[in-house]
């Protein structure tokens, strides 16, 4: 057991909802922040309706039908949560790290001595945000994730030292942020963190590898990685010097994705990842800026890029980049990683089967840093009830969204959902068709999915008319009922021809469309 004496202590600020306060809504509305098809983060409000993070949009808009909008911009967040970092840097604790826009933590035993005691640091960190006109919550414990729960759980909770592990003890282990981990630990009767706690570290080491072993260190009031390590070549920073001082931010960020890239290699050469990132900016006048963001082996060369970019702009904005007459632009620009520790493998996959090639990382974010973030995309299998409803392409480096091929969502319940066997070519764009009756009078489906005929010939936009041998359906699909504008009430049919083929037809206020071909 640690001593007290000897604790690490860690102060973590949390602003609640600021991904919602970021977009400028604070007229206490229902607002969900969406990325990527699921909810970031939701107002009081959609709160109050049922609406929460990680859920479906879909899911969230049933709950909650006069729900707003809002796609997420991360770096209108990391560029508005800068000024909340700088003054805090300024005024409280001079150096901490970003975990993530409305979230930061930093060292609490030495602010603590300065500022009297930790309950007055807590108190002095939550008055400086609530200057700047945010909500803030502080918490102290003996590591970040049991001080964000503190954060969590109201304003000013203070863990004592060694007491992490009985204030995480009650937690069901799902906080714990391993969703398989903790379905597995549900099954064998483990619901709570206490309960994971108490098993013998020996046992989780046999049978739950790797990642059960992070997780048990953390219910047992430890950190999440082990102590840093000391590797042979102790310095990875990555470095760019410009000859001509860079004037323009884009330019920068194209660097710092190279760079990113360039410390990616470095670290997997050592065998090692890093908990954290510091970026450091020198500018064409003599100053230097930095600042540090969570890493954890979990962000890709474009989202360590996409961080530098926000913090530039907010920088810019502060005017923290205007060199007062002086020579203006950026004379240097350096990723230094913080926290090394053992590589335990990576849990990424290219297929959502096997790990991705390390080769096919590196040059699909070297094709990324040249063409767009989006250029180069994996399938992930989500849920839906057509077939170009049930994939969803994810920028390859990105997490796919929680549920995003997983039983959640792909399993369902989605009534009207298309049975097997499954197209072999879906359409992006749905094709016109005309299915005719024997008297070339186009079929109709009625309410009751009754063909006001039956299906004789069918018209497929750029083939020639071929004959009705068979179908099945119609079966019908209603979406989006409750609202006016975009509800959807469909059906579908499957139609092979006498020419050899077998396609998806679907039927929308009475015109015919192919969806998808069988082959």
């Amino acid at each position: 057991m640690t001593r007290a004496s000897d604790s690490v202590r860690v102060v973590v600020v949390w602003v609640p909802d600021f991904p919602v306060l970021a977009c400028g809504t604070r007229d206490g509305a229902p607002v969900a922040v969406v990325h990527r098809g699921a909810v970031v983060a939701c107002s009081a409000s959609a709160r109050a309706a049922g609406v929460r993070r990680r859920m479906r949009l879909r899911a969230a808009q049933a709950r909650c039908p006069g729900l707003r909008v809002v796609e997420r911009d991360l770096a209108a967040e990391v560029r508005m949560f800068e000024q909340v970092v700088h003054r805090v840097e300024a005024e409280v604790v001079p150096r901490l790290e970003v975990i993530r826009p409305g979230l930061i933590a930093a060292p609490a035993r030495g602010a603590a001595r300065y500022w009297g005691g930790e309950p007055q640091l807590s108190v002095r960190l939550a008055d400086t945000v609530t200057a700047l006109g945010l909500p803030a919550r502080v918490g102290i414990a003996d590591s970040t994730f049991a001080a964000a729960l503190a954060a969590r759980r109201g304003d000013g909770v203070i863990v004592p030292a060694d007491g992490n592990a009985a204030f995480l003890a009650p937690y069901p282990v799902g906080v714990l942020g391993v969703p398989g981990l903790a379905e597995l630990l549900k099954q064998l009767g483990i619901r709570t963190v206490g309960d994971f706690a108490r098993l013998p570290a020996g046992r989780v080491a046999e049978r739950l590898g790797t990642e059960g072993i992070g997780a048990h260190r953390v219910a047992r009031g430890g950190q999440a990685r082990p102590v840093s390590v000391r590797t042979a070549v102790q310095d990875h920073t990555v470095r760019r010097l410009f000859e001509v001082p860079e004037e323009q931010t884009e330019a920068v960020v194209f660097v710092a994705v190279a760079l990113a890239d360039e410390l990616h290699e470095r670290l997997a050469a050592a065998g090692v990842v890093c908990a954290r990132v510091e970026a450091v900016v020198g500018t064409a006048d003599g100053r230097t800026l930095t600042r540090i963001f969570r890493h954890e082996g979990r962000l890709s060369s474009r989202a360590v890029a996409e961080r530098v970019r926000g913090v530039l702009a907010a920088w810019s904005e502060k005017g923290l980049l205007d060199a007062g007459g002086a020579e203006p632009g950026i004379r240097r620009l350096a990723l230094r990683p913080d926290g090394i520790s053992p590589d335990t493998g990576s849990q990424g996959a290219f297929d959502g089967e096997r790990d991705t090639p390390v080769e096919v990382e590196r040059a699909a974010a070297r094709v990324q840093a040249v063409l767009g973030h989006r250029a180069v995309t994996r399938i992930i299998e989500v849920g839906g009830r057509g077939p170009g409803d049930r994939i969803r392409l994810v920028p390859v480096g990105d997490v796919p969204d929680d549920g995003a091929g997983g039983a959640g969502a792909e399993g369902g319940p989605w009534p009207g959902r298309l049975p097997a066997p499954h197209p072999a070519a879906v359409y992006p764009v749905r094709r016109p068709a005309r299915l005719t009756g024997t008297d070339g009078a186009p079929v109709g489906v009625a309410g009751r999915l009754e063909l006001s005929a039956e299906p004789a010939f069918l018209a497929v936009d750029g083939r020639r008319r071929a004959g009705v041998n068979g179908w099945a359906g119609p079966w019908p699909v209603l979406e989006r009922w409750w609202t006016r504008d975009s509800g959807r009430r469909i059906a579908r049919m499957q139609v092979t021809t006498d020419d050899g083929h077998a396609w998806l037809l679907l039927v929308d206020r009475g015109r015919w469309w192919v969806e998808a071909h069988y082959g």
